[in-house]
């Protein structure tokens, strides 16, 4: 189930090992993503890019907000 989390939280998150996943196209992700993201755009999430996750850890994906 999908959650809305701020900023504080995710810093929180990521010094405990949770995973975050960008999901921008790869050429936009060079330019624009949050250190330490890895890659894996929306068109290729599928079920073997998610096996390959650490499920011992929560995993954040995120992309662009434009609103």
């Amino acid at each position: 189930m999908p959650t809305e989390i701020d900023l504080d939280e995710v810093r929180v998150l990521l010094d405990a090992g949770t995973t975050l996943i960008d999901v921008l196209p790869a050429e936009d992700f060079v330019e624009e993503h949050l250190p330490p993201a890895r890659n894996v755009p929306l068109k290729e999430l599928d079920e073997h890019a998610v096996g390959q996750l650490d499920r011992s850890h929560p995993v954040i994906v995120y992309c662009a907000d434009d609103l």
